[in-house]
């Protein structure tokens, strides 16, 4: 039985102004990632008003040990995202149905053993990164009820990256967007009226999560018929391309989260008022920032589907018109940020160092984000392109030998201010070293290899098919 191949729908970005296309899957992807990220905000927010300085400390921490589960799911929804849209971009659309279900099920079961291992050792975790007394049980308890969750995650977020592989944003986007508004419904219910306190606020993620697991994996199945029948041998027979892939996503993404365990230590040291302030900086620029945070995913199914249709030229394009946004984007929020730091500091009624904390990320130092902007929209070149390694080299060194030696000399000369002055430092130096190499993988017209491997994996699919 010959394989069948799509003929007559066009996929969606190679075609099309791609400013547009941009702006277009950046905003709707940051839409809900907005919601989800202004309800963390909020719960923190609720969090200190309950009285208890440690309760926010503790927030922080376990935010380190959940962003690092979080990553390893985002690493496996590169792989099926940047899979599945150069699939469509050849219009083979048995090959996409087959990797977004593979990803999907290895995410799984591999997830159950990382919350296993997790939870076995997250005593000493959080001990490392500098939790202590109160703060390290509280931190304890909120991730016990959220961890366990992870695996189901994995199958959520690989299927928004697919849905936004088809073009799909709006309803990528309405995953995020109902499942950060049933939390904010949920979380001072839970918190104040149920007296459950960090725990109220740890059950309304929750609950917001396997929202957002229907949401994607209905319309995936449903609209995009997008996924194939559940077999172990999906595995099997994609494993090759999807670990080229999984492997150097998962480790590039595992690396922000260490980079923040580093930063966490080190500001442990002056304090816990340091350790809020950390916090509520590491739950308001997400919100803020949501536009760049949403580029990666959302300029990579573009580069994608015209990398595999062969338009270099659409490829360059989409890489800068992406960066352009970013810096026009970042500029705004910047300003208005500016305007609104005295408040932002009295609504949390934080003082002394949190409050310092506060005030310098809402000053200049907001403006170097668009070096982050530019890592992101690097890596989605990077992992669609055919380098995913590069996005692993560039984000270890970033948070590694681009955070610690920074930091340490920024902490030597002014406290935990020079913490953040370090790593806008380092950050900007590894932004340029990816925009270099980004060009150079452009100019050299994206690996060969690669699509050449693509059509033997396709071949050797056909192949089995027509066993069967």
């Amino acid at each position: 039985m010959q394989k069948t191949v799509i003929e007559d729908d066009e996929p969606k970005f190679v075609t099309g102004n791609l400013m547009k296309h941009v702006s277009v899957m950046s905003f709707t992807a940051s839409i809900g990632l907005m919601a989800i990220f202004a309800v963390d905000f909020v719960d923190l927010l609720f969090i200190s008003m309950l009285g208890n300085i440690a309760l926010a400390a503790a927030v922080g921490y376990a935010g380190i040990i959940l962003f690092f589960t979080n990553s390893i799911n985002m690493g496996l929804s590169i792989a099926a995202g940047t899979l599945v849209a150069q699939s469509l971009g050849k219009k083979d659309k048995p090959a996409a149905r087959e990797y977004a279900t593979a990803v999907m099920l290895l995410g799984f079961v591999s997830s159950i053993f990382v919350v296993i291992a997790v939870l076995m050792s997250l005593d000493n975790i959080l001990g490392l990164i500098g939790a202590e007394g109160e703060t390290l049980i509280q931190a304890k308890k909120y991730i016990h009820i959220i961890l366990p969750t992870m695996p189901f995650m994995s199958i959520g977020f690989a299927a928004m990256a697919v849905l936004r592989a088809y073009g799909d944003a709006k309803r990528s986007m309405y995953c995020t967007l109902y499942g950060g508004l049933l939390n904010a419904v949920l979380a001072p219910i839970f918190i104040f009226a149920l007296d459950f306190g960090l725990e109220g606020a740890a059950m309304a993620s929750v609950a917001a999560r396997f929202l957002m697991i229907y949401l994607a994996v209905s319309p995936l199945i449903k609209s995009h018929d997008g996924m194939a029948p559940v077999a172990i041998s999906l595995i099997t027979n994609h494993i090759k391309p999807i670990f080229s892939l999984l492997v150097p996503a998962i480790l590039a993404n595992v690396a922000t989260p260490i980079g923040s365990a580093i930063i966490m230590r080190e500001m442990a040291k002056f304090g816990t008022d340091a350790v809020a302030g950390m916090a509520i900086i590491g739950r308001m620029s997400p919100v803020v920032f949501s536009v760049v945070f949403a580029l990666s995913g959302a300029i990579g199914p573009i580069v994608g589907q015209n990398f595999g249709a062969g338009k270099m030229d659409r490829v360059r394009t989409a890489f800068i018109d992406g960066l352009k946004f970013t810096f026009i984007y970042v500029l705004i929020v910047s300003v208005i940020l500016f305007f609104v730091r005295d408040y932002i500091v009295d609504i949390f009624g934080v003082t002394g160092e949190a409050a310092e904390l506060v005030i310098l990320f809402c000053g200049f130092l907001s403006l170097t984000f668009f070096f982050n902007g530019v890592i992101f929209v690097a890596n989605a070149c990077f992992n669609n392109l055919g380098y995913p390694i590069y996005s692993t080299y560039v984000n270890w060194g970033r948070n590694t030998f681009g955070t610690l030696p920074f930091i340490l000399v920024g902490a030597s000369y002014w406290g935990a201010s020079g913490i953040l002055l370090g790593q806008a430092l380092g950050g900007a130096i590894f932004a340029i070293i990816a925009l270099w190499l980004s060009f150079k993988i452009m100019n050299a017209g994206g690996i060969k290899h690669k699509v050449d491997a693509f059509h033997i994996h396709s071949r050797i699919h056909n192949m089995h098919i027509r066993r069967r």
